[in-house]
């Protein structure tokens, strides 16, 4: 619990749960290794309210956020110059059969 406001002194809250959310909720609980589901809700209420007062670690939510989007980005960048290239190399290689400039196209000789 960081730095929770009156840490000594605790008041009891009922909580209604759905069946299926308090099943969740015990399991996070236990692979957080805490020792209640209690432990866990108060620590998930503590984090939601400091999410709420803008009094988080940047890193983990908005800019993880903002450089999945910027790779995604990117990724399209290049996906769309790869497409550019294609599109030019195989209007080239019309343009030039229609030319005549192929090297396939030229008359054989016999020699290999």
């Amino acid at each position: 619990m960081s730095g929770a406001v009156g840490q000594d002194h605790r008041e009891r809250t009922v909580v209604r749960l759905h069946p299926d959310t308090k099943q969740r909720a015990g399991y996070w609980a236990q692979r957080h290794g805490h020792s209640s589901v209690n432990e866990y809700i108060v620590e998930a209420v503590e984090e939601k309210i400091q999410r709420e007062s803008r009094d988080y670690d940047l890193p983990t939510l908005e800019i993880a956020r903002v450089n999945q989007l910027a790779d995604e980005v990117k990724a399209l960048s290049v996906n769309a110059a790869n497409l550019e290239r294609v599109i030019t190399q195989g209007f080239d290689s019309l343009i030039g059969l229609t030319r005549g400039d192929n090297y396939l196209l030229d008359v054989e000789d016999g020699e290999l």
